[in-house]
């Protein structure tokens, strides 16, 4: 751990992103659970630092949807909303059917050239055994459809919707079946695609989310019970 004095000398944009990035792990690990309220001091105090990088990184999740000023005395981690999470996964699969449909229509060496990087690791490689490693490139995997499809403002908007839905996907990779499946449907849906087969591509990418999305919300409401449960330290 730094001492005081070198902690000082730390950029305050440097100290807010620290302190950013553990909020938003404590958040997506349920040690801060929704609902739960706190301090700017209390999370100054825990991280050895001044209220300044703690409300700016504050302002940075409230922005990205992830806590609340609570009636103007303190902060509250957003209950969790699952039709907001629904809303999210139903405009993500519009931009991602479309995406499969440009692609499709694209010529095969020209989707095929486009796409290498994500058939390397998801139908070439062997596979790793860290399920966070496989999350991460699964959102790589669905980013990089929709960027191959040319529109860069659906890429964009699709990003924006990724770093959204991430605190409750990530959890369809700690499971080892969930893994399995991931591996499967995506092969399927590449190979759909470098087929120009645009109607299957897109019920398979249909239903691989729709199932995603029925599995991870099991799975966090299973972890916001289990996490209500545990003795407080």
């Amino acid at each position: 751990m730094q001492t005081g004095p070198q902690r000082s000398k730390a950029r305050p944009e440097a100290l807010a992103e620290r302190v950013y990035q553990a909020l938003k792990n404590d958040i997506f690990d349920f040690r801060l659970m929704p609902g739960d309220r706190f301090s700017e001091s209390e999370i100054a105090e825990r991280m050895e630092v001044s209220r300044t990088p703690v409300r700016q990184a504050l302002f940075w999740l409230e922005r990205e949807g992830y806590v609340e000023v609570y009636f103007r005395s303190g902060w509250q981690v957003k209950p969790f909303d699952f039709e907001y999470f629904e809303e999210l996964y139903d405009l993500r699969i519009v931009l991602e059917r479309e995406a499969i449909r440009r692609l499709c229509a694209l010529p095969g060496e020209e989707c095929a050239a486009l796409l290498a990087e994500v058939k390397q690791f998801w139908i070439d490689d062997a596979r790793p055994d860290d399920g966070k490693t496989v999350s991460l490139h699964d959102e790589a995997f669905h980013m990089a459809l929709v960027a191959a499809a040319g529109n860069r403002e659906m890429a964009r908007i699709h990003a924006e919707l990724t770093e959204k839905i991430r605190i409750i996907r990530r959890l369809d990779f700690t499971r080892e079946d969930r893994v399995d499946a991931t591996y499967h449907e995506h092969a399927q849906i590449l190979r759909a695609v470098f087929q120009q087969r645009t109607e299957e591509a897109q019920r398979i990418l249909t239903d691989h989310i729709a199932i995603s999305r029925a599995e991870v919300r099991k799975i966090t409401l299973h972890m916001l019970q289990q996490a209500r449960l545990q003795p407080i330290e």
